[in-house]
């Protein structure tokens, strides 16, 4: 399962999941996506299709592995990710060095084992106003699920994730 990022960063007022099919579906990828957030409806441990949780890898746009599957994501350690591995946005450009993206943090609204956090979700991804939180993760630590809380009006990477596999 690929992990993607939008091609430019976000504010905690984001269409996020309308965002990753679009922009998925611009780079020519027929597979679905969905953005790498807790929700308001769903916590970001489920948003990947139950069979597809164990079996299958989560990589990079060039197939490069960044986790052994999807519930190794959520194992308590943060998402620990080898950060000599990067994640490249739909068009092609690794997040964690070119200048598109100049704060190299991604919106999640998670704990570490991927449960919504209601107090921190930028009121489910829908404000950006500088007064509400969002929960979220600086890459440096090398971790996706670093429990860091943000202003909802930083502009930040968003993550998408490919919920099923078509072969």
């Amino acid at each position: 399962l690929h992990l993607v990022a939008l091609n430019l960063p976000f504010s905690g007022d984001m269409r996020a999941d309308f965002q990753c099919f679009q922009q998925a579906q611009l780079a020519g990828l027929t597979s679905t996506y969905r953005a790498f957030l807790s929700s308001h409806l769903q916590d970001l441990s489920t948003v990947v299709r139950k069979t597809d949780r164990y079996h299958l890898p989560i990589v990079n746009l060039k197939g490069e592995i960044l986790f052994n599957n999807w519930v190794s994501v959520f194992n308590g350690n943060g998402g620990q990710f080898n950060i000599h591995v990067p994640i490249y946005s739909f068009d092609g450009r690794n997040v964690m060095t070119d200048p598109s993206w100049p704060q190299k943090v991604i919106w999640h609204g998670s704990t570490a084992n991927g449960i919504r956090l209601v107090s921190n979700y930028c009121e489910a991804w829908h404000t950006a106003d500088m007064g509400a939180m969002g929960q979220a993760s600086p890459l440096k630590t090398g971790k996706l699920l670093d429990q860091k809380v943000y202003s909802c009006s930083n502009q930040f990477i968003v993550l998408c994730i490919e919920n099923s596999f078509v072969s």
